[in-house]
């Protein structure tokens, strides 16, 4: 007769066993890759067994200008939020425009810079930095179309933000160190620096024989309701339905102005939003194994977590121990349902998205969504009936 023990032990092996009887599983391996003159090991998977749309066209994409490579430079946040907002000044006004990033990023420095002498040295520099900022530098300095302000100059053909960014933390290193807080002067210093480096932005434009200042091309010609944009989250560190700060680095100036809500309304925000014609534009981490460029898919395997356990806890997790990061902002341009899941397609600017066959596009399964995007942007008739849900006054 079988002892109680043993009668347990098998029931326990019957009943995981027969849960894994079906269930595809993913293993992870390491593969070698190259990264300019440097190899390394990268854990990844299979990815042949993964049912996903066929090509960027079946997505249904929304107006959108062709994937630009941010090249060498941090400002991946400005390459996608400038593409959305390309976007919403096609939906909006049926109107095509090719906005300069590297006129706001120009400003976005200098803001930078501003805030760091006024805090004492109190305050993040680096090139990264938040969907929002674009929306404050419009605001402050207006745009232009990139023809009239491309940042190359002396026949560069490619962004390389490296040394600039290193002389001008090299030099406000200096200044702090000899606590020399001129504001007027170390900003004029920073803009010889970048002048030296993008060349000086242009101070009119001239579009359809009218010249114009950037902020007149703003209002006039993109005639985007900058006022209308709302940014989300979704984290259990404060309230849901109220706002407050992304804590972030690269929300370096602290903004509070992020709407907070529970994971299946941000979820729904994003899904809602491409189903009825509005893009999104999306924050967070990439830098996962479920993450490849040559198979040109975003999943979550089930080494890392089944599907069916991503929630708000396990979100919470990774953000809180940091294995979710905000590293990277991209453009969610088009949606369709394969199999099970619903995928969307991305318009990426960052490296890897030059990988595969279609130059600048990632399928994003419904799985990667929810467990690693962790910010949104998007117009707030996309989320007019969360926003409902907030008491604002």
């Amino acid at each position: 007769m079988l002892k109680k023990t043993n009668i347990l032990l098998l029931i326990t092996v019957f009943l995981f066993g027969s849960l894994s009887v079906g269930m595809a599983q993913d293993k992870a391996v390491y593969v070698k890759k190259k990264y300019g003159k440097r190899e390394r090991q990268v854990l990844t998977f299979d990815f042949s067994k993964i049912k996903k749309p066929a090509s960027v066209a079946e997505m249904n994409p929304v107006f959108h200008n062709p994937p630009i490579h941010q090249d060498t430079t941090g400002t991946c946040w400005c390459f996608a939020t400038t593409s959305f907002l390309e976007s919403e000044v096609y939906r909006l006004h049926q109107k095509k425009v090719k906005i300069s990033e590297i006129f706001t990023v120009y400003h976005e420095y200098l803001e930078k810079v501003r805030r760091y002498v006024r805090e004492k040295g109190n305050s993040a520099f680096a090139e990264g930095s938040e969907h929002n900022a674009v929306i404050h530098r419009m605001k402050q300095y207006g745009a232009v179309p990139e023809s009239a302000y491309t940042g190359l100059i002396d026949g560069r053909t490619g962004h390389n933000h490296g040394p600039m960014v290193r002389e001008m933390r090299n030099y406000l290193q200096f200044i702090k160190q000899h606590n020399y807080w001129h504001e007027d002067e170390i900003l004029a210093n920073i803009r010889n620096i970048l002048n030296r480096y993008l060349g000086e932005p242009p101070k009119t434009v001239t579009v359809d024989g009218q010249i114009m200042t950037p902020k007149e091309y703003l209002k006039n010609v993109l005639q985007l309701p900058l006022n209308d944009y709302v940014a989300f989250m979704s984290t259990k560190s404060l309230p849901f339905y109220t706002k407050g700060e992304y804590k972030v680095p690269d929300n370096w100036w602290h903004s509070t102005a992020y709407h907070n809500v529970p994971l299946n309304e941000f979820y729904g925000i994003i899904k809602n939003a491409i189903k009825n014609g509005y893009s999104v534009d999306l924050g967070g981490d990439v830098s996962e194994p479920g993450k490849n460029g040559e198979n040109e898919v975003a999943v979550i395997p089930s080494f890392d977590i089944p599907g069916k356990y991503i929630n708000q806890d396990s979100r919470e997790f990774r953000f809180y121990n940091h294995t979710s990061t905000d590293d990277h902002a991209i453009h969610l341009i088009g949606y369709k349902r394969v199999g099970k899941h619903d995928w969307f397609l991305i318009k990426d600017s960052g490296r890897s998205a030059y990988a595969g066959p279609s130059k600048g596009y990632y399928f994003f399964r419904d799985d990667f969504i929810k467990l690693k995007m962790l910010t949104i942007l998007v117009h707030k008739d996309a989320a007019k009936e969360v926003l409902k849900k907030f008491n604002l006054n």
